[in-house]
């Protein structure tokens, strides 16, 4: 964000709202605030110090995180004029958040030392275990996919949860 040319005001429907000290704080590379509006929290950051009851404009730079970008400021502008935001830009489905969980859950089990047919139990259930052909069965390769998964997310993959998947990666 930025502070809004005078050109731009006159076109502006409303000054940024009044921040508390709470919201606001600064870091190295600027100032990051959180503006409650209804429900929902919008995230902004700017070069300089939010001024109280200035106009102010969104700054996109044409990047990688363009789209992302362009539909945060699109919320937020809906928020600030009495309208509903809208759905947020990722949101994961309900399939993918049971995977992620059940993950992180086999990764924990096989840290405390447990044997992958006990992690497959307690996911799976022990009438799915069958108690010949455990190292060919299925459920023992998606326990083993499962504890790896998780491995991944911990070092550094749940970043990739944080921004949807692009095409030209």
């Amino acid at each position: 964000m930025t502070v809004a040319s005078a050109a731009d005001r006159s076109s502006a429907s409303q000054p940024l709202l009044n921040l508390t000290a709470s919201q606001v704080r600064r870091a190295a590379d600027g100032w990051h605030a959180v503006l409650r509006i209804g429900a929902v929290d919008h995230r902004v950051w700017s070069k300089e110090p939010p001024l109280v009851g200035a106009s102010y404009a969104a700054e996109l730079p044409f990047d990688g995180n363009f789209d992302a970008r362009a539909y945060a400021a699109r919320r937020l502008w809906r928020a600030m004029n009495g309208r509903a935001p809208g759905p947020a830009f990722h949101k994961l489905s309900k399939q993918r958040r049971e995977r992620l969980s059940a993950a992180i859950r086999a990764l924990d089990a096989r840290r405390a030392g447990s044997s992958y047919r006990t992690v497959a139990e307690a996911l799976f259930g022990k009438k799915r275990i069958p108690e010949r052909a455990w190292k060919t069965h299925d459920l023992r390769n998606r326990t083993v996919r499962l504890v790896k998964g998780g491995l991944a997310l911990v070092r550094g993959g749940y970043r990739k949860l944080l921004r949807p998947g692009r095409r030209d990666e």
